[in-house]
């Protein structure tokens, strides 16, 4: 028996054990399908059949309507990103943009899309998640042949499940990904169920784009420097805003090289509802306030803006919420960085020492014009508040929760009422509280 007859029988055993496997109740509850995939359905309408879904500062590639066929063209090409003021990069995209365009289609519909590849080397099209026919999975040299520069493929498929799902480059995975060659895929529930008001989606990538260089490396394996939510880092990315006692959905969704990401509430507790897979039973449901999310899959979850305020959003993974850290320098923690100062200040002018209490300060002074920092770079700049300086960066969102929103959306920065806002404490109340405060005394 040659080898290509033993590929063939072994590829067709696998289709009927895959086959079976998907006829189970288990499987279809799994991929929480609620439509016949050998019928035709009415295409769904966005506000009609479905709330669309927000995904702050992503790109949505849109679709047309032929009949009972909704069209896309995703152009796959070199496009600039900026990432945030002062850190701009040459990227790969889908239209135009890196880790941060989006597709949103209803369950049942049957999609038609064009690939146009204008890069200069050939690729392919995953589609991350999706039930579909093998010849459609898009993975280059396996399904189909690579999409060569210049060519236009055709991929067509119904979409039998809902849910949060991808879609990326599947040739040269590293280099592509790597390069930002990734997206967002949202597909609405045919039959809707428990509607939310607020529904939030975010595609978390990873690169490393050395200060200086504006093309990020590819070939980076562990050590990554800039963490992106739909393609920007904190602050350059729109906060989500939500009125007391809105139900918000957030779904996150991690195409990164290497890192999962423990993405964090403050304030709230969120359920946890959907994975890739499908919804997770009622029954199964855990409550959080934090969601780990590996690489190469999505979690949804879903929670009450119950509390007025502004929340911060982030991942838990202390370095993923600075902005082009590095770890090259030496730890300068404990370091009278003032004498060490008046020394350097001789030979160099115009050195700063710092890092000998941390290195919060750091951003805030490159922001203020201060610090120097080498062109292209944004190294641990954060955002200025409106009570100080906060040095995060990265993988980090803001959630504004008011009883009423203004008609933009935007509500600004949130006032504490009276008696609710930390302060330094007064000589009578640590007195009336029997706290002594001495610097010589010993906490312990």
């Amino acid at each position: 028996m040659d080898v290509n007859r033993r590929l063939l029988m072994a590829g067709a055993g696998l289709a009927a054990g895959a086959a079976a496997v998907a006829a189970t109740p288990e499987a279809r509850a799994a991929q929480a399908t609620t439509v016949d995939p050998s019928r035709r359905y009415p295409p769904g309408r966005p506000g009609a059949d479905y709330r669309p879904v927000t995904v702050p500062n992503g790109v949505q590639i849109p679709f047309a309507t032929r009949g009972d066929v909704k069209i896309a063209h995703i152009v796959i090409g070199e496009a600039t990103q900026r990432f945030a003021p002062g850190l701009d990069a040459q990227i790969w995209g889908f239209n135009g943009v890196g880790a941060g365009a989006y597709l949103e289609a209803v369950e049942g519909d049957r999609v038609r899309l064009y690939v146009t590849n204008r890069l200069k080397a050939p690729t392919s099209v995953h589609w991350h998640g999706l039930i579909l026919p093998s010849g459609m999975d898009g993975v280059g040299g396996l399904t189909q042949r690579n999409i060569e520069p210049g060519e236009t493929f055709v991929y067509e498929f119904p979409l039998v499940q809902h849910g949060t799902f991808m879609f990326h480059a599947h040739h040269d995975e590293m280099a592509q990904m790597g390069l930002g060659m990734t997206g967002l895929f949202i597909v609405h529930p045919r039959r809707p169920r428990a509607s939310v008001d607020r529904d939030f989606a975010f595609l978390i990538h990873e690169w490393k784009i050395r200060p200086g260089a504006r093309r990020p490396d590819p070939n980076e394996m562990t050590d990554f420097n800039v963490f992106t939510l739909n393609g920007r880092v904190f602050p350059a990315i729109d906060p989500m805003a939500a009125r007391v006692g809105e139900r918000v959905r957030i779904r996150f969704a991690n195409l990164s090289q290497q890192n999962h990401h423990s993405m964090h509430i403050h304030g709230h507790v969120w359920t946890v509802t959907e994975t890739d897979g499908g919804v997770i039973p009622e029954t199964a449901r855990w409550p959080e306030t934090t969601v780990l999310v590996p690489v190469g899959t999505t979690r949804t979850v879903e929670f009450v803006a119950a509390y007025p305020g502004d929340w911060a959003l982030h991942c838990h993974m202390l370095h993923h919420v600075m902005n082009q850290m590095g770890h090259g320098a030496g730890n300068m923690i404990g370091v009278d960085d003032r004498a060490l100062q008046a020394r350097v200040a001789d030979l160099i002018p115009d050195a700063m020492v710092m890092g000998g209490a941390g290195m919060g300060d750091h951003g805030a002074h490159i922001e203020a014009g201060h610090m120097a920092a080498p062109e292209n770079s944004i190294p641990m700049v954060g955002l200025r508040g409106p009570r100080g300086y906060i040095p995060m960066g990265g993988l980090v969102q803001l959630l504004q929760v008011r009883a009423a929103l203004p008609a933009d959306g935007k509500p600004g920065w949130y006032d504490n009422p009276p008696g609710t806002e930390a302060r330094p404490a007064t000589p009578a109340e640590l007195a009336r509280d029997g706290v002594v405060v001495d610097p010589r005394r010993d906490p312990r």
